[in-house]
C-alpha cells in the first residue's frame, strides 16, 4: 500500500454521524455472530434477558453483559472461538502467570484487519513507507512483536525483527541499519537509552526520530524522559490481546490522546463501582466491543484500564474518539491504609526528580493488620553514593509522594542497576503479602 492509501481520510475523518451508522451496522452483525456461535455468549445473553434483536441503537449495548478475562480462562482453550478451529490461522495467548492463559485466535480476515490498523497507527505516529522500523517488542505468544511486524510490512517499511533482549546488539543495529522508528515497551526503550549511555553512545545523534511505545502504562514524565534521552518523539499505542493486540488505538503526531479506531471497535466508559455508563469526558473504566473480529468476537470487554474519552476533533483532522492517557488499572490498584494508589501515580512523582533514575518497584507487605508500601528507587548514575546523599533523596521522594498522592510510604534508594530490568513489560509491583490459604 502507498502512504496515501495508509492515511484514509474517508475513514479517519468520517463525520461522527456517519461513523455511528457504520458502528451500529457492524455491532448488530457481531452481536448476532457471537450469540449464534459462542455458547458462552448465548448463555450470558439469555441469563441477562437480552437477544441480538434487542440492539436497535448504539446505546442499547449497555443492556448486554460484560466480558471479563476469567470468561476466556474458563473457556480455555478454544471455546470462545466463533469459527471452527480449522479456520483459525493464528493463535496467541497471555503468559498465564495468574492462572490459565487467555487464548486468542485470528482468521485470515482478522490478521488482515490487524495489519491495516497497525499500519494506520504507525502512519499516524509519523512512520512512513521506506522507513527502517526497529521492532524490539517480544515475538511469540505475546501479540506485540508480530502485531508491529505485520503493521510495519503493510505500511511498506523495512522491519528489523529484533524482539527483546540483547540490548547491546539492539544499539548496534539501530545505528548500523539507520532505524528511524523504534517499537518497544517504554520501560525497555529506557533501558536501551541507559545501556547506550553507559557505552558512551549518544542515541540522540542517531537516525531515530520516532518511538512507538505501548503494552504498559507510562506517564507524561516518562515520555519527556524518552524524548530527551533518545532524541525522539515518543508516541503512545494501545491494545489488548483479548481485543486484537496493539493498534486498537494510537496517538498521532500531536500526542493529545489515542485515536480509537471506531470503525473496528466500540468504546465505552463505565463507573468501575456501579458499572453504569459515564458521560463523555468523565473518567472511568474503558470497555471495548470488537466490531469486525471473526474468530474471537468480544462483547463489552472490561479492560480494567482507567481513562476517559473525548470526541473533540483532533488538530490532525481525525474524528475518531480519543482515549486519553490511561492513568491506572483497577487490578493494579493498591489500597494502602485506605488510599488508592496506582504505580503510574508513583512514576509521575518520581520521574524527573533530582538524583533519581526512572526505574522503580513498589513492594507491598503486611505489618500486623495493615498493608505497608515501600518504594524502591535507583539513584542516578554518577551522583554521590554516600548514605547521607541517598537518605536525602529518599526523604525528598517520600515527601512528594505523601504531598501529591496522600499515602505514607518508606523509600529505599538503591545503587544504579540494582532494580531488575525487563526485556518486555516492566514488573512494577512486588506483592509480598501472604495469600489466603
Amino acid at each position: 500500500m502507498t502512504s496515501k492509501q495508509m492515511y484514509q481520510p474517508d475513514i479517519e475523518t468520517m463525520p461522527r454521524a456517519k461513523l455511528a451508522e457504520v458502528q451500529l451496522a457492524r455491532l448488530k452483525k457481531i452481536v448476532r455472530h457471537a450469540y449464534d456461535n459462542v455458547p458462552h455468549y448465548k448463555a450470558s445473553f439469555d441469563k441477562a434477558g437480552v437477544k441480538p434483536d434487542d440492539l436497535k441503537e448504539l446505546a442499547d449495548i449497555a443492556r448486554f453483559p460484560f466480558t471479563v478475562k476469567n470468561d476466556l480462562r474458563d473457556n480455555y482453550p478454544f471455546k470462545m472461538f466463533a469459527v471452527p478451529r480449522e479456520k483459525v490461522v493464528r493463535i496467541h495467548a497471555s503468559s498465564g502467570t495468574t492462572g490459565k492463559p487467555t487464548v486468542v485466535g485470528y482468521t485470515p480476515a482478522d490478521i488482515n484487519n490487524w495489519a491495516d490498523l497497525m499500519a494506520r497507527s504507525m502512519m499516524g505516529a509519523g512512520a512512513r513507507p521506506g522507513d527502517v522500523i526497529h521492532n524490539a517488542y517480544g515475538y511469540g505468544l505475546f501479540t506485540g512483536g508480530l502485531g508491529a511486524h505485520y503493521g510495519a510490512e503493510r505500511l511498506g517499511a523495512s522491519v528489523v525483527p529484533m524482539s527483546g533482549g540483547n540490548t547491546e546488539k539492539q544499539i548496534v543495529l539501530i545505528q548500523d541499519f539507520g532505524a528511524r522508528v523504534l517499537c518497544a515497551t517504554p520501560s525497555y526503550a529506557l533501558n536501551i537509552a541507559e545501556v547506550a549511555e553507559k557505552e558512551g553512545i549518544d542515541l540522540r545523534k542517531s537516525t531515530l526520530k520516532i518511538g512507538i511505545f505501548g503494552a504498559e502504562p507510562w506517564s507524561e514524565q516518562m515520555r519527556a524522559e524518552l524524548d530527551e534521552r533518545l532524541g525522539i518523539k515518543a508516541v503512545d499505542i494501545y491494545g489488548l490481546s483479548e481485543i486484537m493486540g496493539p493498534g486498537v488505538a494510537a496517538e498521532c503526531e500531536h500526542r493529545v490522546g489515542l485515536h480509537g479506531w471506531e470503525d473496528h471497535f466500540l468504546f465505552e466508559i463505565v463507573d468501575p463501582d456501579t458499572m453504569q455508563p459515564m458521560p463523555m469526558g468523565q473518567p472511568g473504566e474503558l470497555v471495548i466491543t470488537t466490531l469486525t473480529k471473526e474468530a474471537l468476537p468480544i462483547i463489552r470487554y472490561r479492560t480494567r484500564d482507567i481513562t476517559k474519552l473525548t470526541d473533540e476533533t483532533c488538530a490532525c483532522g481525525r474524528t475518531h474518539t480519543r482515549i486519553l492517557r490511561v492513568t491506572g488499572r483497577n487490578d493494579d490498584m493498591l489500597i494502602i491504609r485506605g488510599v488508592n494508589v496506582y504505580p503510574s501515580q508513583i512514576e509521575s512523582v518520581m520521574v524527573g526528580r533530582p538524583g533519581v533514575s526512572p526505574h522503580y518497584q513498589l513492594v507491598v507487605q503486611r505489618d500486623g493488620n495493615l498493608d505497608t508500601l515501600t518504594v524502591e528507587v535507583e539513584a542516578e548514575p554518577g551522583m554521590a553514593t554516600s548514605q547521607e546523599a541517598y537518605d536525602s533523596i529518599g526523604k525528598d521522594v517520600q515527601h512528594h509522594i505523601k504531598t501529591m498522592i496522600g499515602v505514607s510510604c518508606r523509600v529505599v534508594v538503591l545503587s544504579p542497576g540494582e532494580i531488575p530490568r525487563s526485556m518486555g513489560k516492566a514488573v512494577r509491583v512486588r506483592d509480598l503479602r501472604k495469600k489466603p490459604a
